[in-house]
């Protein structure tokens, strides 16, 4: 094996929510495990590194927003793309990218992909082939065998580091099929831990204690029947298998509980740029009897002075459930515990590379606040985090479950049982009672409770001093893995505002509190850099937005509304929008809002489709079911806004479905109008979002 000196490289990470962060320090750990060793670093503190130095570098990128890299790899981004860098800027660098994305999400990977492409533009080469991880289907069936194969690749390349171009050129294309072979089962890393079957069979009395299997004596096809898989347990093969388990990650935190007061703990309203602001109304905007149910909120943000555009969200920071705090406090047996003043350190001996404690864990904070605020304890463990469970478990079924879950073999129940079904770390426990893990362990391994964005659903113009957001209250149903549950931050703030929420069209039947009593929030303006109406409003423009997509388009067309009362000599491009729902007398969101734009001609059409209600009764109409059905019937008029008249296409709501279905109308429609072919149609498309003339502003 090289020298230090010879086999040392350097980790870059962008990072949004802490995914590619989580990888990054990964890839640190295994290093040394491969005899390297790697210096890590945000791509935000360009103090830490420097990209002269002749040595490989692993680039570990996400992406956020419309295709964007994340926050902290924008000013990376903005440096490597100044024109007047030279073509040979990067000749001497060797790296290997790791972008993770999202193909629910349009520009999948696209935050990765561009720091790619600008690299090689300035003269980088590829040491490795690039992976692009899909969270949609789950991250770990890209990036565990790209790590894998990354070892090799390393060992290749530091030799190739000291020759010639050509002799470098050589070595680096005979490693980009490395990680292709890995990842198609071609090659396997002799160093992956191997856990044979008959350490961690189940005891006797184990077996007497569980469903009446005959372990391991019967036959597979005889269990198979007998058994179906489920978080708690396994069938034929996998549970016959030896497993290959990831590395137990090295722990790095001392956490320690201090009989301090901590009373009177407040969320601070100054904290990255949150602002507390009081809730003054709340409506909802579906009957009763609706699939969803809608909720419209309206803040009153004077006192703030916040400003924002149509177009721009609002974060706002949620609390985890206080009975599933308590639960979790109970099944770790710190009840007693949970007002205490918890002092986090670094373990002194920890072999973790560059460990830190965690910024979003405060000091002195008590126990109770910290797992209500700050960690988010309904997150699907990671498989790192599930291989650490294992150690603090007692029941040798349980361990052999849990290393199932963690490991290659079993990446099928991981994703079914944990990662599709919103498994977190209190199903697990549940699901698993003899793993009582320590303290320090949660602090390691849950990631920081992020905060919900939601679109602005007004106009400043209209409503100074006041912001209306629209939420559907999300909900889970009851399934084996958990309980029934609402979405952490809607189904808070569905309970949040009962105290003054009303149906649309009525009053409160209480008279109203003041403003003392109404239920406050912390948000914070999150403006989006593109999903605003255009500079011109001469430039038509084309809204879909289904359900909930339909809120910043209200705040679009009340703009719109006040412009054209101000300026009534302005020449005004029109306004389309295609809304859909499920009911036109359930769920039809804003309906005499749209309808009054309509009649004063600031929305030039309204075009809608109910997706659950009943054709006509003669049964001789063909009713659109969804938005896509009606762009595809007005085609002609949404191709000559977009291919002649030069006009923007606005897309809100679901990525999932909609969204693709959305773009798949649209290469169809311009493909038809064109006479092109779907590469061609893709090709124009493609530059309408590059002229940012088809944006997005979407969800999973």
């Amino acid at each position: 094996m090289p020298c230090e000196a010879a086999s040392r490289f350097l980790i870059l990470y962008g990072s949004q929510r802490g995914q590619a962060q989580s990888l990054a320090e990964e890839i640190c750990q295994q290093a040394a495990e491969h005899g390297f060793t790697a210096d890590i670093s945000c791509l935000s503190n360009q103090h830490n590194y420097n990209l002269d130095e002749i040595r490989p570098v692993v680039f570990v990128v996400s992406t956020t927003g419309d295709g964007d890299p994340p926050d902290t790899a924008q000013k990376f981004v903005r440096k490597i793309k100044n024109k007047s860098l030279p073509h040979d800027h990067f000749s001497h660098l060797r790296y290997a990218l790791l972008a993770l994305g999202d193909t629910n999400y349009a520009n999948f990977c696209n935050g990765g992909k561009t720091i790619d492409s600008r690299l090689q533009q300035l003269g980088a080469k590829h040491f490795y082939a690039t992976g692009h991880a899909d969270d949609g289907t789950g991250l770990e069936i890209v990036v565990d065998p790209w790590i894998e194969g990354l070892w090799d690749a390393l060992k290749k390349t530091f030799p190739s580091m000291a020759t010639s171009d050509q002799q470098d050129a050589v070595l680096s294309d005979s490693t980009q099929d490395s990680f292709h072979k890995t990842a198609s089962g071609q090659e396997k890393n002799k160093s992956d831990l191997e856990v044979d079957l008959h350490l961690l069979k189940l005891s006797e009395a184990d077996s007497q204690k569980g469903k009446g299997i005959e372990s391991d004596s019967r036959d597979v096809e005889t269990v198979s029947a007998v058994l179906v898989a489920s978080l708690k347990q396994s069938v034929p093969p996998l549970s016959q298998s030896a497993l290959n388990v990831p590395a137990l990650p090295a722990s790095y935190l001392e956490v320690r509980l201090e009989q301090v007061s901590t009373e009177g703990e407040k969320v601070p309203s100054d904290k990255d740029g949150y602002h507390e602001v009081s809730i003054s109304k709340a409506v909802q905007l579906t009957q009763d009897d609706a699939v969803k149910t809608a909720i419209l909120l309206e803040l009153d943000i004077s006192e703030q002075n916040l400003v924002y555009q149509p177009g721009d969200a609002f974060d706002i920071l949620c609390p985890n459930r206080a009975s599933e705090v308590e639960e979790l406090l109970l099944r770790l047996d710190l009840q007693t515990w949970k007002n205490c003043a918890v002092q986090v350190n670094l373990l002194k001996n920890s072999s973790k590379k560059a460990a830190k404690v965690p910024l979003h864990i405060p000091q002195n904070g008590s126990l109770q606040f910290i797992l209500t605020w700050c960690l988010g304890i309904r997150s699907a463990p990671k498989k790192a985090f599930v291989r650490a469970l294992v150690d603090f478990t007692q029941n040798g079924s349980e361990k052999r479950r849990l290393l199932e879950l963690c490991s290659k073999e079993g990446s099928a129940d991981y994703n079914s049982f944990v990662r599709d079904a919103n498994v977190c770390l209190l199903d697990l426990l549940r699901a698993f009672p003899s793993c009582l893990p320590p303290l320090s362990l949660l602090f390691e391994h849950l990631p920081k409770l992020q905060p919900r964005a939601y679109s602005s659903a007004s106009s400043s113009l209209q409503l100074p001093g006041k912001v209306h957001l629209v939420f559907n209250v999300v909900e889970f149903p009851a399934r084996p893995e958990h309980p029934a549950r609402t979405g952490l931050c809607t189904g808070w703030l569905a309970g949040h505002v009962s105290s003054i929420l009303r149906r649309l069209g009525t009053v409160l039947a209480s008279e109203r509190p003041g403003t003392s009593a109404l239920p406050k929030v912390h948000v914070r303006p999150r403006p989006s850099s593109t999903f605003h109406l255009p500079a011109d409003p001469s430039v038509p423009v084309v809204m879909v937005g289904p359900g909930t997509g339909v809120a910043p388009f209200i705040g679009f067309l009340q703009q719109r509304e006040k412009e054209r009362e101000v300026n009534r000599e302005a020449t005004f491009g029109e306004m389309w929008l295609f809304f859909g729902c499920r009911h036109k007398d359930k769920d039809f969101l804003f309906r005499e809002e749209l309808e009054r734009f309509v009649h004063n001609g600031t929305l030039s059409h309204l075009i809608v489709c109910f997706s659950r209600d009943e054709p006509d009764a003669a049964g001789t109409v063909s009713t659109p079911t969804y938005v896509q059905h009606n762009l595809r019937l007005h085609a002609k008029n949404v191709a000559s806004i977009l291919l002649k008249d030069k006009g923007c296409l606005y897309v809100c709501g679901d990525a999932k479905n909609m969204a693709k279905d959305v773009n798949d109308t649209l290469l169809e429609i311009i493909g038809n109008e064109l006479q092109i072919d779907k590469l061609d149609a893709m090709k124009t498309v493609a530059g309408l979002r590059e002229e940012k003339r088809y944006l997005q502003d979407i969800w999973s």
